[in-house]
């Protein structure tokens, strides 16, 4: 009996943070034909052609930093002419993360200052691992155009003539009943 497929169960590399007792890692994840496949759907994407990404670990704190870029090559349904087209993707990937019971990490309970300037906060760990291609896959889903176009193409809207309300057409309807 098959459950629900994760992003987890899709691909993963996993670091546990005490091999960066060693010092940073340096990592090239490349997602193979089946893990894009699998990605795509999850991302309601027709294709992805290529998903890879050169991150950096380093300790820091009782946690990690992590430091480096994705860059995929999906295909996407233009909004406007739903057609297909090619596009590039390339996007940072970073964070600090703590893990689970860190001294170092954030009070739950505390008022939180919204300054957009301001650094994002250390995500906490549930453990001890971190899992480098969820994180990547993650950051490419927020960086997808959720509009997209294809390149050169533009929605030229042009209102019909005459009135269309919502009160204009629900006088015509009216009219047309007698």
């Amino acid at each position: 009996m098959g459950g629900a497929v994760t992003l987890q169960s899709v691909w993963n590399h996993p670091v546990r943070l005490a091999e960066l007792s060693r010092g940073p890692v340096a990592l090239d994840l490349v997602a193979g034909e089946a893990q894009r496949a699998e990605i795509a759907r999850l991302l309601n994407l027709p294709e992805i052609k290529r998903l890879e990404a050169r991150l950096r670990l380093r300790p820091w704190l009782d946690g990690a930093e992590l430091t480096g870029s994705l860059r995929a090559e999906i295909v996407q349904e233009s909004g406007v002419s739903l057609e297909l087209f090619d596009t590039v993707v390339e996007a940072p990937v970073e964070g600090q993360f703590l893990p689970a019971g860190s001294p170092n990490a954030p009070d739950p309970a505390a008022e939180l200052d919204l300054d957009p300037e301001a650094p994002d906060p250390p995500y906490v760990l549930e453990g001890e691992v971190l899992d480098l291609a969820v994180l990547v896959v993650e950051q490419l889903a927020l960086s997808i155009d959720p509009f997209p176009r294809m390149p050169g193409e533009t929605f030229d809207y042009q209102s019909p003539e005459g009135d269309d309300s919502p009160f204009a057409v629900l006088k015509r309807l009216k009219e047309n009943e007698r």
